[in-house]
C-alpha cells in the first residue's frame, strides 16, 4: 500500500456484516465532527456499505469545513455535508432531525491553557447535542483516558472498571459521558458511549510515531511502557454498527485491539524492519492506559487488521514517504497534560 487512493480504499471497504447490520438500521445517519481524523473514512465506509447494500439511506457530515478541500471530496463520494459550528446554538438547532447521530466531535490536543474551550466542546456541547438530537439513537465517541492508569502484569480496565481520571481532557471526557447519562435518562434516548484508543491509520497513530523515532535516530521513552490500538477502519466499523446497540442509560463499549503490546517490542519490531538499532530512554513503569475491549470484540468480532499488518504497512509506507499528518498521540503522557 503505497498511495493515499490504495489507503482509503482499504479502509473504507464495508465488511459483510456492517452491510447487514446497516439493513437493520432505520433512517439516516448523521455524523457530527466529520472533519476529524476518522470522521471522513467513516463517512466514506458508511456510504460505501448503503449502496452495496442498496439501500435509500442518507449519509449527513457536519463540520465547521473551515479551510481545505473536505467538503468537496465528502460531497463528491455521495455525502451531504453541512458547513455548521456545533457551539453555534442557531446553527445546531437548524439541523436536520436524523434517527441516528454519530457524535465524534471534541477537542483534546491544546487543551492546556484553553482548557475552557475542551470543555465546552466536550462536555457542554454533548447537552445541547443530547436535547437537540432527544429522539435519535447516539453514538458518542469517548475515550479510555477516562480510565486510570492500570497494572501492566495484573488487567487492564473493562467497563466495570470505576473512572478516575487524570488532567483536565479526560475530566472533561468524563463530563462528556455524565452529562450525556443525564440526558439519556431524562429523555429515554438511547445511546452507546464508545471509549476508544487508540485508533491508527499509516498518516498517525502510536505505531507511526514510533516507527519514526525508529527511523530517524530518536530515543523512545520508555515510561509507558504498553499501549492498544486497533486499526481506524475496524473501529469505524464497530462505530456505525454500535447504533444497533444503544440502551437508556447509556452503553459502555471499550475499543481497542486485543493485545497488550509493549511499545519496547514495537520498536525492536521496527528496528528489525528498518535495519536500525531502537533508542530508549527511562524504564518500563509498571502501569499504563490499557483497555480491556473484550466485549466489542465478542459483539463484532475481532479487529480484521493484525498488529503484525499494522506493523508492516507503517514500516512499508513511511519507507515509502507516506503523507503523515503532524499530529501526535502523546500516549507516553502519564499527567494528562494535553
Amino acid at each position: 500500500m503505497n498511495t493515499l487512493t490504495e489507503l482509503e480504499d482499504f479502509m473504507t471497504t464495508p465488511s459483510a456484516e456492517l452491510i447487514a447490520d446497516l439493513v437493520l438500521i432505520e433512517g439516516d445517519i448523521l455524523i457530527l465532527g466529520v472533519g476529524g481524523k476518522m470522521g471522513p473514512t467513516l463517512a466514506k465506509m458508511t456510504k460505501r456499505a448503503i449502496d452495496r447494500a442498496g439501500l435509500d439511506k442518507k449519509v449527513i457530515g457536519v463540520s465547521r469545513f473551515s479551510s481545505g478541500s473536505l467538503q468537496q471530496e465528502l460531497e463528491n463520494f455521495g455525502i451531504e455535508t453541512i458547513a455548521a459550528d456545533l457551539l453555534n446554538d442557531a446553527q445546531l438547532q437548524a439541523l436536520p432531525e436524523v434517527k441516528n447521530v454519530i457524535f465524534m466531535a471534541g477537542n483534546k490536543f491544546g487543551t492546556a491553557g484553553n482548557e475552557h474551550f475542551t470543555w465546552a466542546m466536550n462536555a457542554y456541547l454533548p447537552g445541547r447535542i443530547a436535547e437537540k438530537f432527544k429522539k435519535s439513537r447516539i453514538v458518542a465517541f469517548s475515550s479510555g483516558n477516562v480510565y486510570p492508569l492500570t497494572d501492566v502484569v495484573n488487567g487492564n480496565c473493562s467497563e466495570e472498571t470505576e473512572p478516575s481520571p487524570i488532567g483536565e481532557y479526560a475530566q472533561s471526557c468524563l463530563g462528556r459521558e455524565r452529562v450525556l447519562t443525564n440526558f439519556s435518562r431524562a429523555n429515554d434516548t438511547p445511546m452507546l458511549l464508545f471509549r476508544l484508543n487508540y485508533a491508527i491509520d499509516m498518516r498517525y497513530g502510536v505505531l507511526l510515531e514510533i516507527a519514526r523515532h525508529v527511523l530517524e535516530g530518536k530515543a523512545i521513552d520508555l515510561t509507558m511502557g504498553s499501549v492498544n490500538v486497533i486499526w481506524q477502519g475496524d473501529a469505524n466499523e464497530y462505530a456505525v454498527r454500535s447504533l444497533l446497540h444503544c440502551e437508556t442509560p447509556p452503553k459502555i463499549m471499550n475499543v481497542t485491539g486485543p493485545e497488550t503490546i509493549s511499545v519496547r517490542w514495537l520498536a525492536e519490531e521496527f528496528g528489525t524492519r528498518f535495519k536500525k538499532q531502537p533508542l530508549f530512554v527511562n524504564e518500563e513503569q509498571q502501569t499504563s492506559l490499557l483497555n480491556n475491549a473484550s466485549k466489542a470484540h465478542q459483539l463484532f468480532g475481532y479487529p480484521t487488521v493484525t498488529l503484525q499488518q499494522m506493523v508492516d504497512m507503517t514500516a512499508e509506507w513511511l519507507a515509502n514517504n507516506g503523507e503523515t499528518y503532524n499530529k501526535p498521540t502523546h500516549f507516553q503522557e502519564r499527567k494528562g497534560a494535553f
